[in-house]
């Protein structure tokens, strides 16, 4: 593999992890594909295990809090290129909040993922989730 290949996977891959969290804050979940490989499994504390990326955008659809907004900020990613495959982590703080006010509550979580190429470019095939500290505001 190239040192450019390397490069332009590495930064396809980062975007990847930026659109998933403008996903959830946006609650654009029909582009849910433009994110997730359609065999996703997804590992929550909310969720368990979740298995495909219907039940995956079933599960976002369902936790939806009417009025309440979520801004993921998301840094330290790390990613590890193996061919067709890659790991990344990430450390993510989640504030959720009500139009024009403060945070009410917020949440530090590290991200596990396994991204794989597919011909629509690269996706997320796994993502573990592991809450780190909450506070309540």
């Amino acid at each position: 593999m190239s040192t450019d290949t390397l490069i332009a996977d590495r930064i396809e891959i980062a975007d990847l992890v930026t659109r998933f969290a403008l996903l959830l804050d946006e609650k654009r979940w029909d582009d849910a594909d433009a994110v997730f490989a359609d065999d996703v499994v997804v590992h929550s504390p909310r969720g368990g295990e979740l298995q495909g990326i219907d039940e995956v955008v079933e599960f976002m659809r369902r936790s939806e809090v009417e009025g309440q907004h979520t801004q993921h900020t998301t840094t330290d990613l790390l990613v590890e290129v193996d061919g067709d495959r890659a790991a990344a982590s990430a450390n993510s703080t989640v504030h959720y909040y009500r139009d024009g006010q403060a945070p009410h509550f917020t949440g530090g979580l590290r991200q596990s993922c396994t991204v794989v190429r597919t011909p629509a470019g690269w996706r997320l095939r796994e993502v573990r989730i592991t809450p780190a500290w909450t506070r309540e505001n």
